[in-house]
């Protein structure tokens, strides 16, 4: 499958195809995951960029989070790295790495210099203490970005990408912007397009290695 081909409709029948082989755990994960992609594209098609990203990062949630961590015991992002470890110790054909590098490189530089997605700006602004200082901050988060930009340091960049697509994810989910707002949308786009583009292939990497321990899916199906 290659990467013109991740659209909701190729993945489910990739899913159709495989599932019989898939472990419990695994179908379950994918099943859910596709089902958000398919919501995702159906906001986008109605140009409405903050359903499409907020059905993408439920696609991502479902393709990662575990069961066994129900009541918070890891963080976060404890649980994002181990993914993306995971992610990368089966991507010996570099599929994430290009899909960064060729086919949303105009959507990543915008995103990751724009301070609204980063947090310690917001932890100053709410008034903390100990974040006055978070111009420095950013600016060596931005050499950082783009050290590992030049060295083509793909984790790093998923690694710093994600906390700040995090920061999006909670602007939106906990009611701290407004649906189609235009003071927004620079980061909206650009984190929907983003995701549009990873995490199908995230997916569809599951799916090519079925017999991973990607884990425990939370909420599984129960009678009664």
């Amino acid at each position: 499958m290659t990467a013109a081909d991740l659209s909701f409709g190729a993945l489910k029948a990739k899913q159709r195809q495989l599932r019989e082989g898939f472990p419990p755990g695994l179908g379950l994960r994918v099943h859910r995951a596709i089902s958000w992609i398919q919501g995702a594209e159906q906001a986008a098609g109605r140009e409405d960029a903050d359903t499409a990203f907020i059905c993408y990062w439920i696609a991502f949630n479902a393709a990662y989070a575990q069961g066994q961590d129900l009541h918070g015991l890891f963080r976060e992002t404890e649980f994002r790295q181990w993914y993306f470890d995971m992610i990368f110790s089966v991507d010996v054909r570099r599929i994430i790495y290009e899909a960064i590098w060729q086919r949303f490189s105009g959507a990543l530089h915008p995103f990751l210099s724009n301070h609204f997605v980063f947090e310690p700006f917001w932890r100053h602004h709410h008034g903390e203490e100990g974040f006055d200082d978070w111009r420095e901050r950013f600016r060596a988060d931005q050499r950082y970005v783009n050290e590992a930009l030049s060295r083509q340091d793909t984790p790093r960049i998923l690694t710093v990408l994600f906390r700040r697509l995090y920061i999006l994810r909670n602007q939106l989910v906990h009611g701290g912007a407004t649906w189609s707002g235009g003071v927004n949308r620079q980061q909206v786009e650009g984190g929907k397009e983003i995701m549009a583009c990873l995490v199908p292939h995230f997916v569809n990497l599951m799916m090519d290695h079925p017999n991973e321990p990607w884990g425990v899916p939370p909420y599984p199906p129960v009678d009664g």
